[in-house]
């Protein structure tokens, strides 16, 4: 984790076998005894930093109904957690193109979007797997802003909110909203 805020551009190019084990005081048999190749241990990153997401968002949603309240919480504690934890976070985001890492980013992000989706049909929305995938999408965005700059952007997580609670053109029976395009 150090050595990766210790690096400016925070790319899986920038993070070498040999600064790994020179940082960990390790040899380079001893790495690979335990990751096969790098990319196993960017995989084991990624799950280690989603791990300890999902177990923060289970903290604070953990008694509550589905519903805005829930997202709420589970929005800000994944927002609060990727802050805290944003050199991670903004290498993770470089690491999304790796090929080996593309199906694990699909999968927590499933993930999430499936904890979403009973709150969004608790709020009314006729697609909420549909609004669930997009709410992570911004959600994700937002963790990048955020991670950039250092800090929280209420602007943002307001905006976010706004978009789910505002549920009444989607609900069932309603006239569908046109496609873009259109």
């Amino acid at each position: 984790m150090r050595l990766i805020a210790d690096t400016t551009d925070r790319s899986l190019g920038s993070l070498s076998v040999n600064a790994i084990v020179a940082a960990a005081g390790m040899s380079k048999g001893a790495f690979f005894q335990h990751f096969p190749t790098r990319a196993h241990y960017v995989v084991e990153l990624h799950r280690t930093f989603h791990d300890e997401v999902t177990s923060r968002v289970d903290a604070a949603t953990r008694d509550l109904p589905p519903g805005l309240k829930r997202l709420r919480r589970g929005i800000g504690a994944y927002l609060d957690a990727c802050l805290e934890l944003r050199t991670t976070k903004a290498f993770l985001f470089h690491a999304r193109a790796d090929v080996q890492l593309a199906q694990h980013v699909a999968s927590r992000n499933a993930q999430f979007a499936g904890r979403a989706t009973a709150d969004l049909v608790t709020l009314g929305w006729a697609d909420a797997p549909s609004v669930a995938r997009l709410i992570v999408a911004a959600v994700a965005e937002i963790a990048l802003v955020e991670s950039e700059s250092g800090r929280a952007d209420d602007r943002l997580r307001r905006a976010v909110l706004a978009l789910v609670s505002d549920s009444e053109r989607l609900v069932p029976g309603r006239d569908t909203p046109p496609v873009i395009g259109d």
